[in-house]
Order: C-alpha cells, then sequence, then structure tokens
C-alpha cells in the first residue's frame, strides 16, 4: 500500500531520492544536465510528497510558486524497482490537490523529451502541451504542460 506524506525540502528522504534522480537525468540529458541542474534546486521548497511503500521512501514531487495563481511541479521521481504501481500519479494528484488547497489555479511543468514516461503521465493526468515557458522558451529538449484546477 502507498502512503504519501507531505513535508519539505529538509526531508532527508527527498534528498535522497532528488539524488538518484539527478543521476538518472545526468545520463539521459547528457549534454544538455548541466543546462537543466541549474534550475532544479531543492533549497527552500515548501511544498513536497513523498511516497511510501510498505515504510520505504519510493518516490516524490515537489510544488514552488511560480507566479500569480500557479504552481510549478518540480522533481517528481519513482525509484525504478517500484514504477508501474502508479505511485506517480498518486504524488501529482496530492500536488494538485495541496495546489488548491493553497487556493492556486494553475500548475504548471517541464520535462525533458528524454523523458517519455513522464510525458506519458501528464497527458493521462489531463496536461495540456503549451509553448515553453521562462527558462525553457526555445530549449528544444524541454516540453512545458500546464493544468488548469477546478
Amino acid at each position: 500500500m502507498i502512503q504519501l506524506k507531505r513535508t519539505n525540502s529538509d526531508n532527508k528522504y527527498f534528498i535522497e531520492l532528488v539524488e538518484i534522480l539527478d543521476a538518472d537525468l545526468k545520463i539521459r540529458d547528457g549534454e544538455d544536465h548541466s543546462f537543466y541542474s541549474q534550475f532544479n534546486k531543492i533549497d527552500h521548497i515548501k511544498y513536497v510528497v513523498i511516497a511510501y511503500e510498505c515504510g520505504k521512501p519510493v518516490g516524490c514531487g515537489a510544488i514552488k510558486e511560480y507566479a500569480h495563481n500557479v504552481m510549478e511541479i518540480k522533481r517528481m521521481f519513482v525509484l525504478p524497482e517500484t514504477r508501474g504501481k502508479g505511485v506517480a500519479s498518486k504524488v501529482l494528484m496530492e500536488l494538485e490537490k495541496w495546489t488548491c488547497e493553497l487556493s492556486f489555479s494553475k500548475c504548471i511543468l517541464e520535462t525533458g523529451v528524454k523523458q517519455p514516461e513522464a510525458i506519458g503521465l501528464y497527458y493521462k493526468s489531463g496536461y495540456q502541451l503549451i509553448p515553453n515557458y521562462g527558462q525553457y522558451a526555445g530549449v528544444d529538449t524541454s516540453v512545458c504542460f500546464e493544468k488548469h484546477m477546478i
């Protein structure tokens, strides 16, 4: 059974999961990794969700304020051995719920073209493709999405 816990970026399990995520992204992104890593710092993130299976941390995600009424989803990750169990969907739904509780009306996010699992998750979860925003504008290896909260 998957259990979700809300926390912040000081959580040691979040830090450990993000280290594994960054190692994976370094391989996937190749030469582009240094560009992306500058935008993925985790210090001072107030809203983090960690997924646990049988007491073991297996996935995470975070939101941070991007603009008025807009939260940006960051650092979504599930351990490879736990994928296919709906963990990422549960983490994403909890982040969306938290976004609504904080009275934000939209989530945006960026992912890489070399992350087809993430792209599939976001489409399946009702996200719509948008033009690349902010620092990702004009970056061919980025894909950006948004979802309006009800």
